[in-house]
């Protein structure tokens, strides 16, 4: 069965930090660019990130350019999302996805070009 699980999402308190995983099992993810997304409560998913195949590439929304960093093991079938300075507006389910033959570079890829999809994890930025 081919899928992508997330983890690593929890509770933090503003300023905080978290670093989310998304593991493949079923199929290597070497072909594949992997994008973060989220969707916070009443609000439509956005994208935060995405990671070229190779992890040579990288692109950030705005809103989180400076804070977020996203990296690949391929060795280990997983892409990570580190959070630092995490805000209140952060709060969302965060997913992770995989985009086979896509390149990540200058801008952040549609999500209707990705074919596999996390079930999501939750990250609550709260004092």
């Amino acid at each position: 069965q081919l899928q992508l699980v997330e983890s690593g999402g929890g509770l933090v308190q503003p300023g905080g930090s978290l670093r989310l995983s998304c593991a493949a099992s079923g199929f290597t993810l070497d072909y594949y660019a992997i994008g973060w997304f989220r969707q916070g409560p009443g609000k439509e998913r956005e994208g935060v990130s995405c990671i070229s195949s190779s992890g040579a590439s990288t692109v950030y929304a705005d809103s989180v350019k400076g804070r977020f960093t996203t990296s690949r093991d391929n060795a280990r079938n997983t892409v990570y999302l580190q959070m630092n300075s995490l805000k209140p507006e952060d709060t969302a389910v965060y997913y992770c996805a995989a985009a086979l033959y896509k390149y990540c570079s200058g801008y952040l890829i549609p999500k209707r070009e990705y074919n596999y999809w996390g079930q999501g994890t939750q990250v609550t930025v709260s004092s």
